[in-house]
């Protein structure tokens, strides 16, 4: 299993700190859940049905003209490539790794390429995976490249695939509206801009024929019957949807000048989560965790992503954190 945002169990043991006494800004959540709607109990006794207008609200939400709903976008990830011959396949890097592992596992030749290599690259790919926005670097790329890319890859029977789990703060960058075409398939998560990661649901945009090949992957009652309840009130909340983008954006944008204010400029970022760069990462990361702040610590590269905190209190617990940290750095 790779490393994830997350583990705050794992940590709590680690450290010796109760969960409870946690502030885990590690996972790109919003921190605030949509509220729970009253789940009728038919949905726990029956077997799930697809017409219950979950497919129709999540079309209309992402302006797609059919979708898949799948347990979590990681699904997909995995299931995608049982879908090819084995072939090439680029992975826009750095980015979430399951990406580059999931086609690594099923027998591809896999390119991790950095955003100037790919011109160099798509010619000889089968395959190209990007990450828009990208996690954890944010950064975000436009439809009219990603469709210049789309459109040379699939004159050859390639695919661009394009993972959206961070794109409901910034609807006009997505390829949702396209995702009708012949080797486009599009990715998006509910779990993370909802703040409800745990009901486990994603949903795949893409033509006909690839969707009914992924759903004989997927099999019957993927998604439970609570779940589609859920998911179906949250994604007709527009309302709730307005609020949450502004108060993730500020939150986003307060995160940000914070860090600066500590001498920590983020080199990336969207409106759920800062990506800082530092040479001291790893001694940030020991830290704020011998404090109970948990981040998410990229070794490779010597890079933290910081989540958003939802409180006042959580806000200044981490001002009091840094204040520490630049002072002890003294």
């Amino acid at each position: 299993m790779l490393e994830h945002g997350g583990r705050l169990r794992k940590a709590a043991q680690q450290y010796g700190i109760a969960e409870s006494d946690w502030l885990d800004l590690s996972s790109g959540l919003a921190p605030w859940p949509f509220p729970v709607p009253d789940i009728p109990l038919r949905a726990w006794a029956r077997l799930p049905e697809t017409d219950d207008g979950l497919e129709q609200a999540a079309c209309d939400y992402y302006g797609a003209a059919q979708v898949l709903p799948v347990a979590g976008s990681q699904m997909a990830i995995q299931l995608l490539p049982r879908l090819r011959r084995a072939g090439k396949v680029g992975v826009l890097s750095p980015c979430y790794a399951e990406h580059a592992e999931a086609w690594r596992r099923s027998g591809y030749i896999v390119r991790e390429v950095m955003e100037q290599e790919v011109e160099f690259f798509l010619d000889s790919l089968d395959v190209l995976v990007v990450v828009n926005p990208n996690n954890p670097t944010g950064l975000s790329l436009t439809p009219a490249r990603l469709l210049d890319w789309h459109a040379r890859l699939a004159q050859r029977g390639g695919w661009l695939v394009v993972d959206e789990a961070f794109m409901d703060n910034s609807p006009q960058l997505s390829l949702a509206a396209h995702a009708h075409q012949v080797g486009l398939i599009v990715l998006r998560s509910f779990g993370k801009f909802f703040g409800l990661a745990g009901v486990r649901l994603g949903f795949v945009l893409a033509e006909r024929k690839l969707l009914r090949l992924l759903a004989e992957q997927v099999g019957p009652w993927a998604v439970s019957g609570p779940t589609r309840v859920l998911g179906q009130a949250c994604l007709l909340d527009t309302q709730g949807h307005i609020g949450q983008r502004l108060r993730t954006e500020a939150a986003s944008k307060r995160l940000a000048l914070l860090l600066e204010h500590y001498g920590f400029v983020p080199q990336g970022g969207c409106a759920l989560f800062q990506w800082l760069i530092t040479e001291r990462a790893e001694a940030l990361y020991e830290f704020m965790a011998r404090r109970g702040i948990l981040l998410r610590l990229f070794t490779h590269n010597s890079s933290l992503r910081f989540g958003l905190p939802a409180e006042e209190t959580d806000w200044a617990r981490l001002v009091s954190a840094l204040e520490a940290f630049v002072e002890e750095a003294q």
